[in-house]
């Protein structure tokens, strides 16, 4: 029964993922909004790394990763984050759930292992106000909002090239919608001023990896690895709306639709640089792992010309991640905790991002569980994630965040009946 309530979660959550509010940070006003392709809750806990592979879970950053797979293994991830949004003067609590992922990989012959799912990709959600006083003494409120996303499906295939290397390739195609307001009142005045903005994106980019994995002294693996996310050439169909509307009854009095075809703004591209990773670890295979990755993205070449922001520039970017686990004893019958995968790590993004000329950078710290279900190679896999982005000088916002995950990995045995002859 309770595997059939799972297969029946899966599917209608699934819909859900379309139109969940992924975000409530304020710096998803910029860019496409918040990146949230973090990969499986096992490497979100390993600090994000994503070199290591096994053969039963599934790896959504690299895939070259699935030329390891033995089994098939249906994954699905849950997240709730709680921030704690603090500016120079305020500070305000707030929180988000959503589903993450859900993906399934499986072997198509020896050393060759494909995949396939959705997930999202970047995710605007965002209210903030902001006070100033004009020229003519008057007090002046703006508000902003946003909402909306992009989700990815992919599909990747991993193989063994020659003994110890493998080679993988995923597609995406990366398609949503990305809503913009900005209301503007002004004291003593009869109506207020409202601008409405709306993206509809689509494209595709590409992901292609090798992992370099062999043996030393016949005990530990060097795992080295290069990934290659090549650039994304998103296309954003525009609609722009201005008008005013009465303070007193929040009615619209006139609202007229922006002619962006003049200004070449109708149908603009969006380029999401390439972003290259480099990786080297070492480890015993089902007994422990260390591991440390470097990516570097080339984010000053970005630019969203329909939002046409003006304080907010874009400098290359940088992530360095280090991470790994620990199995005391994965084949002990005594003792359920020494089968239990000890996860750990750390992060930290330079985002590339830089607002009234202060740089938004992110430092986070993770730990995590891989909890083993009955006798069969599946598992719930725990993770907890502690960090911080952003800075409160010059008038910005500081976020601090302690953020859950569960993450179930299903091998294809779980849903087979025992039979007793």
């Amino acid at each position: 029964m309770i595997k059939k309530i799972l297969i029946a979660f899966f599917c209608v959550t699934a819909h859900g993922l379309f139109a969940q509010n992924g975000t409530i940070s304020p710096y998803s006003y910029f860019g496409v909004g918040d990146h949230r392709d973090n990969g499986s809750v096992d490497n979100q806990m390993m600090g994000g790394i994503s070199m290591h592979g096994d053969s039963i879970h599934v790896n959504l950053s690299n895939p070259a990763a699935y030329s390891k797979l033995r089994l098939t293994a249906y994954t699905a991830g849950l997240s709730h984050k709680e921030y704690r949004l603090k500016s120079f003067t305020e500070e305000q609590n707030t929180s988000v759930t959503n589903l993450d992922y859900l993906a399934i990989g499986f072997p198509l012959a020896k050393n060759v292992g494909f995949g396939f799912g959705i997930m999202p990709y970047s995710s605007v959600g965002y209210d903030l106000n902001s006070t100033s006083t004009n020229s003519g003494g008057a007090e002046v409120t703006n508000f902003f909002s946003g909402q909306g996303g992009l989700n990815r499906l992919y599909a990747s295939l991993g193989f063994e090239l020659v003994k110890d290397l493998s080679l993988g390739v995923t597609a995406n195609f990366n398609f949503g919608t990305l809503e913009y307001e900005r209301i503007q009142a002004v004291e003593g005045v009869q109506f207020g001023t409202l601008d409405n903005r709306e993206s509809k994106i689509n494209g595709y980019d590409f992901k292609y990896a090798l992992n370099y994995t062999p043996k030393i002294k016949d005990k530990y693996t060097l795992y080295t690895s290069i990934l290659v996310h090549t650039q994304g050439n998103l296309v954003s169909k525009n609609k722009q709306t201005l008008g005013s509307f009465s303070l007193a009854s929040g009615n619209n009095v006139e609202v007229v639709d922006v002619n962006l075809d003049a200004t070449n703004l109708r149908n603009t591209e969006l380029k999401i640089p390439t972003r290259a990773t480099l990786g080297l670890g070492l480890g015993e295979d089902r007994k422990w792992f260390l591991g440390a990755e470097y990516s570097f993205q080339k984010m000053s070449d970005f630019e969203n010309a329909f939002l046409g922001l003006e304080n907010v520039t874009y400098n290359d970017a940088s992530t360095y991640a280090l991470g790994g686990y620990w199995i005391p004893d994965y084949r002990s019958l005594s003792s359920y905790f020494n089968r239990i995968t000890y996860r750990a790590g750390l992060r930290y993004d330079v985002s590339g991002m830089t607002v009234n000329n202060k740089d938004i950078n992110n430092f986070g710290i993770t730990f995590g569980l891989g909890l083993p279900m009955g006798g069969t190679f599946s598992n719930l896999n725990v993770g907890f994630e502690l960090g911080r982005r952003g800075t409160t000088d010059m008038n910005l916002i500081e976020e601090s965040y302690f953020k859950v995950n569960l993450g179930l990995s299903l091998n294809a045995s779980w849903f087979q009946k025992t039979k007793i002859n």
